[in-house]
């Protein structure tokens, strides 16, 4: 919850080395990690069966903006695939136009809290 202490750097001594194997310097340096599909694709709008713009946050999680009962809503859900197709589940919150401009407002604040957990 509080500030971390930072650690003292000391110099390496030469028993001590970089690397845990005993092989040469290639494998020091480690290859980037790989994005995830749902990484790469998380700013691509995408379109359902039914025409509605969703965005990917992983797999099984999508934000939806659609109409419901003739309003809009922003639709933040998990789905499950059955029969080759991705069908909404019940756990998910549904925000109106104006709840959700409130969340956005809130991001400075709940980033705040964020970093100092």
């Amino acid at each position: 919850m509080g500030k971390h202490k930072k650690q003292e750097k000391r110099p390496k001594s030469d028993s001590e080395s970089e690397s845990d194997s005993d092989s040469g310097p290639e494998d020091r340096n480690e290859p980037a990690p790989k994005k995830s599909k749902a990484e790469g694709s998380s700013s691509k709008r995408l379109k359902n069966d039914l025409g509605e713009t969703y965005f990917e946050l992983e797999r099984n999680r999508r934000v939806s903006i659609r109409e419901f009962r003739g309003k809009l809503i922003i639709d933040i859900r998990e789905y499950y695939e059955k029969d080759g197709k991705y069908h909404p589940g019940k756990k998910g919150i549904s925000l109106s136009a104006v709840q959700f401009n409130k969340l956005k407002s809130l991001m400075p604040d709940i980033d705040e809290v964020i970093q100092e957990m």
